[in-house]
């Protein structure tokens, strides 16, 4: 799934860097940081950049992720900090997903007799 996911934020950057002048560099794209001291990404771009990632990953896997949800903000390592961060994230994110569509529906309670 990890080459998935980098297929898909490769290609989210290179859509990206049609309007960036200071290009970011797909080889290499896991040691990319995203957010930080060293990332490429000023805050606003990254929401823009997650919202763009969380669009593609609705389209192609029929899943929804909220990458800027309380979860991944509050994380000790940043989800943000580096591709490869963020595409173990996603891959998290995504497994629970899955565990939580084929979990089968409660029973409804019956009360009385």
């Amino acid at each position: 799934m990890h080459d998935q996911l980098l297929g898909l934020i490769t290609g989210v950057v290179e859509e990206l860097n049609e309007r960036r002048t200071e290009k970011i560099p797909t080889e290499n794209l896991l040691g990319v940081m995203l957010y930080g001291d060293q990332g490429v990404f000023d805050s606003m771009h990254l929401v823009n950049f997650l919202a763009r990632v969380e669009e593609e990953l609705e389209d192609e896997y029929d899943v929804e992720i909220s990458l800027t949800s309380e979860k991944a903000v509050s994380r000790r390592v940043s989800p943000f900090s580096s591709v490869r961060r963020l595409i173990d994230f996603i891959d998290e994110e995504m497994r629970l997903a899955g565990d939580e569509a084929d979990a089968p529906a409660a029973e409804p309670v019956r009360l009385g007799g």
